[in-house]
């Protein structure tokens, strides 16, 4: 007897999602609450970016440092209080509650930008850019923590790609509104579309936290309703007294600090050659629907099998690699062109290749070190990095140098990380191999002494 035409077309679309990414039988349900996860928190951050981006040119490209000081600043006075609430919360209150703090913060701003005019606009948008720096990163990472909970090392090399994949379109739908919509709709009701998509988001990161420890074997302490505990300096004292965290600490500085002095490159680029405020948001949201398509090509189809293949140091150091050779071009032919080319191919880069499979590398750290010191080290060492970053490019600036002096700058710098990315992936494979032994051992001893079997009633 024939098969089913729906049985056939069902086999067609497992097929099909085969050929994208090595997805194993249970593992769809998490996978599919990931995407949507991370698709609504990326599509309300990128309706966002633009107006942010907007906002940080009006109020003057020579205020850009002062801005990103206060962005360091208020990660550091966010960060005890999230650090409270991870101590005593567990992960399925903590986590919404921080997200509908944000959300309760994009309202405030929403009726902010719809009143006020002149000078108080200019202030209004400086504070919004300081808050939106600070949201980016506490909201991605809490993601991150999440999704590291739920899959493990094995699953994330193979999942990590295409999960990352579910952000890249949400950043290019959040994109494409803010491109399409800035000239027409009013500032303020785009802050309202990005608040329901983060409440989504909220939904779906309840989904996915009720499948903790259903792909494989957990702690009973890594489920949603049980409390981390600690206290909160362990972010900041754990990561100082690891190796292995703090070599992730200074991968993410080194890209904090060549990342800015491209961001200050392609500003001054919005501000020299579109006059209109709403012409420059749309050049900015053009520019990350430029980066977000060409980062979904790769994470469709080739992130997960770059890892494979190459392993995680390896993959980790093509992004410093690239960074070398477009900052020495840049150093060689700086112009409008190649700031704007550099820029889309080192983010795309960033965010197909060197974010999820630097996710890879919490997979071997204690549950504690996944939310606290990850937390510290996704937000504030990454904002200690924009702000050695903006100063430096100030200062080039103050020496009367430019965007080819930091381009020079830049190179050292991105051999010293291409280095300290060789060495993470060697340091994340012992430690896989020292857990998987681990393993091994509990297992033979479970086995050499079996639980006694319960008394039969009488």
């Amino acid at each position: 007897m024939s098969e089913a035409p729906a049985s056939s077309s069902g086999f067609s679309l497992s097929d099909r999602l085969a050929r994208l990414v090595d997805v194993r039988p249970g593992e769809g349900p998490a996978l599919a609450w990931s995407w949507a996860y991370i698709f609504a928190l990326l599509a309300s951050y990128y309706v966002l970016r633009p107006i942010r981006d907007q906002m940080g040119v009006a109020g003057g490209l020579e205020n850009l440092p002062w801005l990103f000081l206060a962005t360091l600043i208020g990660m550091l006075a966010l960060n005890l209080p999230f650090a409270w609430l991870v101590k005593r919360l567990p992960r399925a209150r903590f986590v919404p509650l921080t997200y509908r703090f944000f959300i309760l913060n994009i309202l405030i701003f929403s009726a902010l930008i719809a009143l006020t005019e002149g000078e108080a606009a200019v202030w209004v948008g400086r504070a919004f850019f300081v808050w939106l720096s600070i949201f980016n990163l506490f909201v991605v990472s809490i993601f991150w923590a999440t999704v590291v909970d739920v899959f493990s090392t094995e699953q994330g090399k193979r999942l990590f790609g295409f999960i990352a994949a579910g952000a890249t379109l949400g950043a290019i739908c959040g994109s494409a509104v803010t491109a399409t919509l800035a000239r027409d709709v009013p500032t303020w009701a785009l802050l309202i579309a990005a608040a329901v998509l983060l409440e989504a988001a909220v939904f779906a990161m309840r989904g996915l936290a009720r499948l903790i420890g259903r792909l494989h074997e957990v702690p009973e302490d890594s489920r949603a309703g049980e409390v981390i505990g600690g206290d909160i300096w362990a972010g900041i004292r754990r990561t100082f007294a690891s190796p292995y965290l703090l070599n992730i600490a200074l991968f993410l500085a080194l890209f904090s600090i060549t990342a800015t002095f491209l961001y200050f490159e392609q500003a001054a680029v919005a501000k020299n050659n579109f006059p209109s405020r709403g012409a420059q948001t749309a050049f900015f949201a053009n520019v990350d629907l430029a980066v977000n398509a060409l980062t979904l090509g790769v994470q469709l189809f080739l992130t997960g099998r770059i890892t494979r293949w190459l392993g995680v140091g390896v993959t980790l150091a093509l992004l410093p690699a690239a960074s070398i050779v477009g900052f020495a071009a840049l150093a060689l032919s700086p112009s409008v062109a190649s700031v704007v080319v550099i820029y889309v191919l080192r983010r795309a880069g960033n965010f197909a290749i060197a974010r999820p499979v630097r996710e890879v590398l919490f997979t071997v750290v204690p549950r504690e070190d996944r939310y606290k010191a990850k937390s510290f080290i996704d937000t504030v060492v990454y904002r200690l990095g924009d702000q050695v970053g903006a100063w430096s490019h100030a200062g080039l600036a103050a020496l009367g140098f430019g965007g080819h002096a930091a381009a020079v700058v830049a190179v050292p710098l991105s051999a010293a990380w291409l280095l300290n990315a060789l060495w993470l992936g060697r340091a994340q494979a012992r430690r896989q191999d020292t857990a998987q032994q681990e393993a091994a051992q509990l297992a033979a001893q479970a086995d050499d002494n079996p639980a006694p079997s319960p008394p039969r009633p009488a």
